[in-house]
């Protein structure tokens, strides 16, 4: 075929497969439209999932009935003039591509009023087709109707999916985009149902919140970043425990601007490392306000992916911000009782062995209910994108009062009986469970749960997995200041791999000996043990064993190094703590206690799965009839 030119409807019809990629698309960029051009009401109705009918309104400044031809020719923009523009870009749109590309694979039809018109005008194009402009009855502003989206573009059509689920994409575009304009108000009808409405409010946290659902309500963190830096961060951002299997509950703007990020989501999942299982992402809206000059969103049609100039500097702002919020917080969450009664959720009178003995190890448990309530979360004012942040605080972990007074008081001697995992107290190495002076108030319940409380209830903890998180911190801690200790083995042993571990092991030379292995590849199947990681020993882990379950998992993060020696630490913290079925000395249970407060995010093991639960008093007074 020989080169000719394309005609200008191909070049649209070109051009709309990168803008508009579905209904919910076409959405966007006539939202963004009217938030342009000054918009404080916007209403959309759509209907067959947006492939039939799209509607957009808004109380804008409109478009002059001279300006309307050219408002729907490809590269017709008010928002840019120069190319020194492009690294200034404030708006939502300067490309001046959305209309003519709708144009040319839908009917289209805009209407609108500028404030300086007696009456408004309006125009259609139909696939491609120009109409003459028209007097037309509208206030002041924008109505635009898309119809039969893909109507003539076949392959496009049947590429698109039911209408609930193209539905949903709309919605979901409207309430990302209403979260980055609090100061705004929307509407969404389908098939002429109001299905979503969100008025216009001066808290920002009523939108998210608003968005986000009732589930989260007066739950969420305040991230709060500002000040003299070139970055300000304001977000609110959910526990833990409520982080989903998808990416979908994050949303993130930048300047008010959707955006998906993926050096971002990085920053957010880091600060959540160990506080979410693997696999899952924390939900929350995050607002960024930069320098337009230091970000570039002339990457794609999209608009939705940016480039910073210094991408290193909003990761790290990030994420110094969303920990902060993290550590900052309580993070118990409270355990869930349902409409069960107290007596049937609880075997408070304790498991029985075979000889009839009570199996519960009891200490001195004396529940002296002290009272209080968690401090609120102070709202802060954001107004249309604008940030005035104010600082938050709470208190963070447990309030243990009770049990630093028992501290001071005296010590506990170990019982013999109750000596089964007693603490190292070797010469050489400190243990990693140094004993402090012991406390008073608490029990070890079935040989696996810690039971004590706070200044909000009672505390349920898992010793295993807390002993894991005090692990992780301590061995991470070490790993700052150099190789952990490692003792030589006076017979080395020798374990079976395949060629992929075999890889892995090589690949792992540099990350092992930094934490005290000596694993060499021996043969073409096999690898030679020759020195271990000395606390490891003295837990008496089986080393090999848990090396090859190490380099036999799907390690699909590789090439992330913080996320393999995470993967790494884990598992070595796991295989060396103490597990459900080991019995505490009072030493040791007071040792575990006081970690809750020095050690960072010991609310979560490092799998991310809570060390802890609590019991509120108030719905223990609930239950009893006390309320």
């Amino acid at each position: 075929m020989p080169i000719h030119q394309l005609s200008q409807h191909l070049v649209n019809q070109i051009a709309a497969g990168e803008v508009v990629e579905r209904p919910a698309s076409v959405v966007k960029e006539l939202i963004e439209n009217a938030l342009d051009a000054g918009a404080t009401e916007i209403e959309v109705r759509i209907e067959g999932g947006g492939r039939e009918r799209i509607e957009v309104s808004d109380n804008g400044c409109g478009i002059g009935a001279d300006e309307l031809l050219l408002a729907i020719s490809p590269h017709a923009t008010s928002k840019i003039a120069t190319a020194d523009d492009l690294v200034d870009i404030s708006s939502y749109g300067f490309r001046g591509e959305a209309l003519a590309s709708v144009g040319s694979v839908a009917r289209l039809v805009v209407v609108s009023r500028s404030a300086s018109s007696e009456q408004g005008a309006s125009i259609e194009v139909d696939f491609g087709t120009l109409s003459s402009v028209r007097p037309a009855a509208i206030a002041v502003g924008t109505r635009v109707e898309v119809h039969q989206l893909f109507g003539q573009v076949p392959a496009r059509r049947k590429f698109l999916r039911s209408d609930p689920t193209e539905a949903g994409k709309v919605v979901d575009v409207v309430e990302w985009l209403a979260l980055g304009r609090p100061g705004v108000s929307f509407r969404l009808f389908q098939h002429a149902r109001m299905t979503l409405e969100l008025p216009a409010v001066e808290d920002p946290r009523l939108r998210v919140e608003a968005v986000l659902g009732d589930e989260f309500a007066g739950k969420l963190l305040q991230v709060d970043l500002s000040g003299a830096g070139a970055v300000a961060i304001w977000g609110l951002i959910g526990r833990p425990e409520q982080a989903k299997s998808s990416a979908n509950g994050l949303r993130m703007v930048l300047n008010g601007r959707p955006i998906s990020d993926r050096g971002l989501l990085h920053a957010m999942r880091e600060a959540y490392r160990g506080l979410v299982e693997p696999g899952r992402t924390p939900v929350g809206f995050i607002a960024i306000d930069i320098d337009p000059r230091e970000v570039d969103v002339n990457v794609h049609p999209a608009k939705s992916e940016v480039r910073f100039r210094q991408p290193a500097l909003i990761h790290s702002a990030l994420l110094r911000a969303v920990r902060s919020a993290l550590q900052a917080a309580n993070l118990v969450p409270n355990l869930p009782m349902g409409g069960a009664s107290l007596g049937s959720s609880f075997g408070w009178a304790g498991r029985r062995n075979d000889s009839g003995a009570n199996s519960n190890s009891t200490r001195d448990f004396n529940l002296d209910v002290p009272s209080g309530a968690s401090s609120a979360e102070s709202s802060n004012a954001w107004q249309n994108a604008s940030f005035s942040p104010h600082a938050s605080s709470s208190d963070r972990g447990f309030e243990f009062s009770a049990l630093r007074e028992a501290l001071a008081t005296g010590a506990l001697t170990q019982s013999p009986s109750t000596a089964t995992h007693t603490v190292h107290q070797g010469n050489s190495e400190p243990s990693l469970l140094t004993p402090p002076r012991p406390a008073t108030r608490f029990i070890q319940a079935g040989k696996a749960w810690l039971i004590t409380f706070d200044a909000d209830g009672i505390v349920i903890i898992d010793q295993h997995a807390l002993h894991e998180r005090v692990m992780f911190e301590r061995l991470r801690a070490k790993l700052t200041v150099g190789a952990l200790p490692s003792q030589p083995r006076l017979v080395s042993s020798m374990i079976s791999l395949n060629g992929e571990q075999l890889e892995r092991l090589e690949a792992s030379q540099e990350l092992l000996t930094r934490l005290g292995f000596d694993v060499r590849p021996s043969g073409p199947k096999s690898a030679t043990i020759f020195a271990e990681p000395l606390f490891l020993i003295e837990r008496k882990v089986d080393v090999a064993e848990m090396i090859l379950s190490w380099l036999s998992r799907d390690h699909a993060s590789t090439e992330d190094g913080e996320a393999v020696l995470s993967e790494v630490l884990d598992m070595m913290s796991c295989k060396a703590a103490v597990k459900a079925g080991d019995a505490l000395s009072d030493i040791e249970i007071a040792a575990l206690l006081q970690d809750l407060e020095s050690v960072e995010r010991a609310t979560n093991c490092p799998h991310g799965r809570p060390t802890a639960m609590r019991i509120p008093f108030r719905e223990l007074e609930r239950r009893f009839g006390r309320g």
